[in-house]
């Protein structure tokens, strides 16, 4: 709800569509930061592998949600930031070139030097979900974080451009729609994630973020500063969970109890003496089984994962990069042992991350779940700045209000993925 006053505070909302899951996050930004007022959180089975397998069931829950957020939080939400994943997702490098109009680096030549980055041939059904830059270069300067005020004639922009398929990105869109909510802009969940958990320090000496939720695993990995690798792993905690209970032969609802209350990735962790209690299937009785038969299910599917996540790095070449080492995130990092057996795949420092840098009703979302949610009020926040300072200092007088209403009506990110989707169909 922007006005006119620049420290008016606006409402920003999250929303996290996830394989098991739909949440809602409802921020207060101003000057003073971000106060999360309100929060919801409903299972969701119209999703799969992060992509929608059914949009009534997806409709349903993202109402849900939100009406949840919206009674926490007292008040009405009618735009969303809408966070989206799955196998389909894909990065590249690219490299964009431009004149500097005036001399001196301008917001306009950074737009038109990332247009350029983003002018390359995508397959008819994909679309460029984001552009991000690695490093500008100012003539021969390289490793230009920032080249706004220098001096040169030639600008160039190295960025990794995250690319999805066009209908999951349609279906995920009308899902929102069909709700009653606009959306202001689809953003990569993993980015989200990393906004929310990753230090500036982190990024800056290298550090990534793997979020594991449950269809898809993200990594997104950061180098001097910016991302230099994106990619998903089609696999998650929906695995674990399957491998549980075709494993001790118990509905699969309560596999995923099981995994969350008594798994360990780490079966050594467990004591020998240590007992759960297994419901049957089908009308057989529950008994009772050694709690390391359940992590002796799970190590195996865990190490897996975690291996893959290893050759990637490894294929990315960043993985000497990564002193930070790597913040776990999403909702089936939530398990005993967890860190412990990424430290040993990985060969690096490990922790799990909860979500900083906001005020509120901070006790609701201290959990590596809401990470996605919360970044996503970081990503609006920063974009609504953006189109703040943008319209205010660089935009021309004969088009300054005609940027400024378009800023308001949906972040200023309408000729992003909206722009694009609403030329093309």
């Amino acid at each position: 709800m922007p006005t006119n006053s620049e420290n008016a505070p606006e409402i920003v909302v999250g929303l996290d569509l996830g394989t098991t899951k739909v949440s809602a996050v409802v921020g207060e930004v101003d000057g003073d930061g971000i106060t999360v007022l309100g929060v919801g959180n409903v299972p969701c089975r119209g999703l799969r592998k992060g992509v929608v397998s059914n949009i009534e069931w997806t409709v349903r829950a993202i109402r849900e949600a939100v009406s949840a957020a919206q009674a926490m939080a007292g008040v009405e939400i009618t735009t969303v930031y809408v966070g989206v994943g799955g196998s389909h997702v894909r990065g590249q490098v690219s490299d964009g070139v431009a004149a500097v109009a005036g001399r001196e680096v301008t917001q306009a030549d950074l737009e038109r030097v990332l247009e350029g980055a983003r002018a390359i041939p995508v397959d008819a059904d994909r679309m460029i979900l984001h552009a991000l830059p690695r490093e500008y270069i100012v003539d021969n300067q390289d490793g230009v974080r920032d080249p706004i005020g220098m001096s040169g004639v030639r600008l160039q922009v190295r960025v990794n451009l995250v690319t999805a398929a066009t209908s999951c990105v349609q279906n995920a869109i009308r899902c929102v729609e069909r709700a009653q909510l606009e959306v202001a802009d689809v953003v990569l969940g993993s980015l989200a994630s990393a906004e929310a958990v990753l230090s500036e320090d982190e990024k800056e000496i290298g550090g990534g973020v793997i979020d594991m939720g449950g269809g898809t695993t993200d990594l997104l990995l950061y180098a001097d500063g910016g991302i230099a690798h994106a990619s998903t792993i089609p696999a998650g905690g929906n695995n674990v969970t399957n491998d549980v209970a075709a494993g001790l032969r118990t509905p699969v609802a309560e596999a995923d109890r099981l995994k969350r209350n008594y798994g360990c990735a780490l079966s050594r962790m467990i004591a020998d003496e240590e007992e759960i209690e297994v419901p049957g299937v089908g009308g057989h009785e529950p008994r009772k089984v050694p709690r390391r038969v359940l992590g002796d299910i799970v190590e195996p599917r865990i190490e897996e994962l975690f291996s893959e996540v290893r050759r990637r790095m490894e294929e990315s070449g960043l993985i000497d990069q990564l002193s930070a080492g790597m913040v776990l995130t999403g909702g089936a990092v939530q398990m005993e042992g967890i860190v412990e057996a990424a430290e040993e795949i990985l060969g690096m420092p490990v922790r799990l991350g909860v979500p900083v840098g906001v005020k509120g009703i901070v006790q609701l979302i201290q959990g590596p779940q809401w990470a996605t949610g919360v970044g996503l009020v970081h990503y609006g926040a920063q974009r609504l700045a953006e189109a703040r300072h943008y319209s205010a200092e660089e935009a021309p007088a004969a088009a300054r209000s005609e940027e400024a209403a378009r800023a308001k009506s949906n972040g200023s990110l309408g000729r992003g993925v909206l722009g694009w989707l609403r030329a093309a169909f």
